[in-house]
């Protein structure tokens, strides 16, 4: 159960600190990629999915609804009041609200499980400018279930999903992104990417490389077979995915990587094959109908003859 906690000043500064570094990683990565001459390059989605709608309360007693931004750019921020890295971006998404209030709609999605009556004291003292709601189990289970905090998602004019950012990332990436949706000048290249679970789990099934599965020495025949398998078996982890999808939600999980390395052994032919038995007599084909008898041990050594002048053992050898 999620809980609102004070966090003393020191666990405070090393979870920031955690977090950033870990944020600094992933920001190399998916979302942002630098072009040959240097300048860089953001990533949205192509053909993106329309975002869930909901009908929400704000902590002011206002209703939500994505239908009623349609038009401007929507961010969607999944954060907690105990989340060290959602209290440090806050200001910058207040920066970010005033700058394009006009054009943009930031909504706070809130995970605490507290009276929204301290998360309205918590938003009163951070300045928090845009409207804040409760999240419920089942609105973050059909946003994928936010597995971590800060989770963003970056909505196009149109209400459709085009980026998703986990973790603590540069505000200015986000203003990168917000304004090339808007149509504003931007110093930055755009590149489209097809969602295969980065977004959205389902897409899974698009993938054709999973992270920490190695394909590259199957055929394209059997790519396509283990692919098929990875989107069909589901992960025995506890997850409730399937395997490529764990794959994707949870790159350490050892029991979706143990299952994909199985399944990718045995449409390569690597793996033992079950043998098979004729009906009733529980031979296989190929084997002899009798065992071959084993071969005859060597006979041990005989001790030598009693000398003249040997004596034996007073009881016999144990």
């Amino acid at each position: 159960m999620i809980r609102t906690r004070p966090i003393p000043p020191s666990a405070f500064r090393l979870c920031f600190l955690r977090c950033f570094l870990t944020s600094l990683l992933l920001f190399s990565f998916s979302p942002v990629s630098p072009a040959q001459d240097n300048q860089l390059t953001i990533r949205l989605a192509r053909n993106p999915d329309p975002a869930i709608d909901f009908n929400l309360t704000t902590l002011d007693g206002k209703s939500v609804t994505l239908a009623a931004s349609r038009g401007k750019v929507i961010f969607l921020n999944f954060w907690a009041t105990w989340c060290g890295p959602c209290r440090a971006e806050v200001p910058d998404l207040v920066a970010l609200q005033d700058k394009y209030k006009s054009r943009l709609v930031i909504i706070g999605l809130n995970v605490d499980d507290e009276d929204p009556a301290a998360i309205k004291q918590f938003a009163g003292d951070f300045g928090i400018n845009y409207p804040v709601v409760m999240a419920s189990s089942d609105l973050r289970a059909l946003y994928g279930g936010i597995p971590a905090l800060p989770t963003a998602f970056l909505l196009d004019t149109e209400g459709r999903v085009v980026q998703k950012h986990v973790g603590l990332f540069d505000p200015r990436l986000y203003e990168i992104e917000i304004r090339a949706l808007l149509g504003l000048p931007i110093n930055a290249k755009v590149e489209t990417f097809e969602d295969t679970g980065e977004i959205f789990l389902k897409h899974a099934d698009r993938a054709t490389e999973l992270p920490g599965v190695d394909l590259s020495k199957l055929t394209p025949p059997q790519k396509k077979m283990a692919l098929r398998r990875f989107n069909a078996e589901p992960c025995t982890c506890g997850c409730k995915y399937t395997l490529a999808q764990c794959r994707v939600w949870d790159t350490g999980c050892l029991i979706s990587k143990a299952a994909t390395e199985k399944i990718i052994a045995e449409v390569s032919g690597a793996a033992p094959k079950p043998a098979v038995l004729l009906p009733g007599t529980g031979l296989s084909p190929t084997a002899p109908l009798q065992p071959p008898l084993p071969a005859p041990s060597p006979a041990p050594p005989s001790p030598p003859p009693p000398g003249p002048n040997s004596q034996l053992p007073e009881k016999p050898y144990e």
